[in-house]
């Protein structure tokens, strides 16, 4: 049954483990503002944890302002803008864009010196409603203040949903300063893990080492590049990684498990004065010897927070055949089925869960 032109059909977010399909009237673009059509959404980590109810999000000050749609790997068609919206924007009704997760305010001290990756008020498309709300929708605002990029039209649909993630990836990396003679361990094979895999193989590391406890994905990892892989779960990773290297440890190391063991495991296995990069969102509290980081071996300790500047690159990347989909795009579901979507992304059954629109294109996509 479709829709009258004013409605669209949404997840909203009313609290942990209660969101809800509704029907939502169709949003309207102001000044500098544009309606995209919404042709697909990942599913991210940091949304099964916040589904789940993890304390970062629902705790005394949460992140999350509910009722929300949620949603920020999203990308979509132009469908309305608002007046001056296409000179805003450089962009025209019918191109297919991607904006960026962050919605920067454009005034406080971080946006004005050009770090809006980390602007004060820290508006996240799919979290607050203050600005807009996310992509789980058939149609969605852009505010005047987004980042937006437009994607190129021979792109395909799973190559363009990656493109969020895989300019967190690319930070990421960046942040590890990975060097020709460098050692690089990537902890946690999960879809952004294993397109950090992909952009880091690019920088020729002399060794790259992945570990997760998943052997398909390991197997993945494999293919995208890795020298070595290592189940933790079955395998002595200290060993594997003193042995490739001297017995000194590794030179860097990216966190994206999401677990706190992956953080107290780096922590052994780098070497003295190495670079430990933080990516992953943690669903409780961690705690580690922080005597290790200062007095034992004086590590370069490195955050990394979403994909400021990259998107232009992961686009590149994607458009030249240098970073896939494949293999980390496995499931795709409609709005209305939400429950089996959320239940298979939280499942080690998927890697990168998709929700499309319903003027998704048809196929491409598995199911």
């Amino acid at each position: 049954m479709s829709l009258p032109n004013d409605r669209m059909t949404a997840i909203v977010c009313h609290g942990p483990e209660d969101y809800r399909v509704e029907q939502k009237p169709r949003p309207v673009p102001g000044n500098s503002e544009m309606v995209i059509r919404i042709t697909a959404c990942g599913i991210c980590a940091s949304d099964c944890k916040c589904w789940s109810g993890a304390a970062m999000f629902w705790g005394e000050n949460p992140w999350v302002k509910a009722p929300v749609v949620p949603g920020h790997e999203f990308f979509g068609v132009v469908d309305e803008m608002g007046a001056d919206a296409a000179a805003h924007f450089g962009v025209k009704t019918g191109d297919r864009i991607i904006a960026e997760q962050i919605v920067p305010c454009d005034r406080c001290r971080y946006c004005r010196s050009g770090a809006y990756w980390m602007c004060e008020v820290h508006h996240i498309f799919g979290f607050q409603r203050d600005v807009a709300d996310g992509g789980m929708s058939d149609f969605m605002l852009i505010p005047r203040t987004a980042r937006v990029h437009v994607i190129p039209p021979a792109l395909s649909l799973e190559d363009a949903a990656i493109i969020e993630p895989l300019a967190c990836a690319i930070h990421t990396v960046q942040r590890g300063d990975v060097q020709l003679d460098d050692v690089l361990v990537i902890a946690g094979a999960g879809p952004i893990g294993l397109m950090m895999v992909q952009v880091a193989k690019l920088k020729t590391p002399r060794k790259l080492i992945v570990i997760d406890m998943v052997s398909e994905r390991l197997e993945l990892a494999r293919s995208f590049g890795a020298d070595i892989t290592i189940n933790p779960a079955e395998e002595d990773a200290l060993k594997i990684v003193q042995d490739a290297t001297g017995g000194y440890g590794c030179d860097v190391y990216i966190e994206a498990t999401g677990s706190p063991s992956g953080v107290v495991q780096g922590l052994s296995l780098i070497r003295k004065l190495g670079r430990f990069v933080e990516f992953s969102v943690f669903g409780k509290e961690t705690s580690v010897d922080w005597s290790i980081i200062g007095d034992r071996k004086e590590l370069d300790i490195r955050g990394s927070h979403l994909g400021p500047y990259c998107y232009p690159i992961a686009i590149d990347l994607l458009s030249r055949g240098l970073v896939t989909s494949e293999g980390i795009v496995t499931h795709a579901f409609g709005f209305a089925d939400w429950d089996d979507a959320i239940k298979t992304a939280n499942s080690l059954d998927s890697i990168k869960v998709l929700m499309k629109g319903a003027h998704a294109a048809d196929g491409g996509v598995p199911g």
